[in-house]
């Protein structure tokens, strides 16, 4: 025989030359998962369940950059969005990246309250 019982025995699968040579790019797979794989999917879920709260009152910023506040939630996923005054536009909810500002029902409710009251003020007067 021209190849040695010893040396025929060692080229298996599970080799541990093998596993020590896939080691590093087990380390790589697992370094690439904790810095880039892992926080991008955590921000993705962030982004979705941003939009799943969208509401109107929210102030919001649109994928090309403009800054408006949402009139009405259409459906799933178009919204209306007042840019300026008598200006809305219909958006895919998708391009909304960020939301600015979620208003405060009960400060919303209380400067409503103080108009009102303001209003009748103003009436009793004249």
């Amino acid at each position: 025989m021209w190849i040695s019982t010893a040396y025929a025995q060692t080229t298996g699968i599970f080799d541990q030359n093998a596993l020590i040579q896939f080691l590093p790019l087990i380390l790589i797979f697992v370094v690439f998962y904790f810095l880039l794989i892992r926080p991008q999917q955590r921000k993705t879920k962030d982004h979705k369940t941003m939009l799943d709260a969208l509401r109107r009152g929210d102030r919001v910023v649109t994928g090309g950059g403009i800054i408006g506040t949402v009139a009405r939630v259409d459906n799933p996923e178009e919204v209306t969005v007042d840019i300026a005054d008598n200006v809305r536009v219909r958006v895919m909810r998708s391009t909304i990246t960020t939301v600015l500002a979620k208003p405060d029902p009960a400060a919303t409710r209380e400067a409503a309250k103080q108009k009102t009251e303001a209003r009748a003020k103003v009436g009793t007067k004249e």
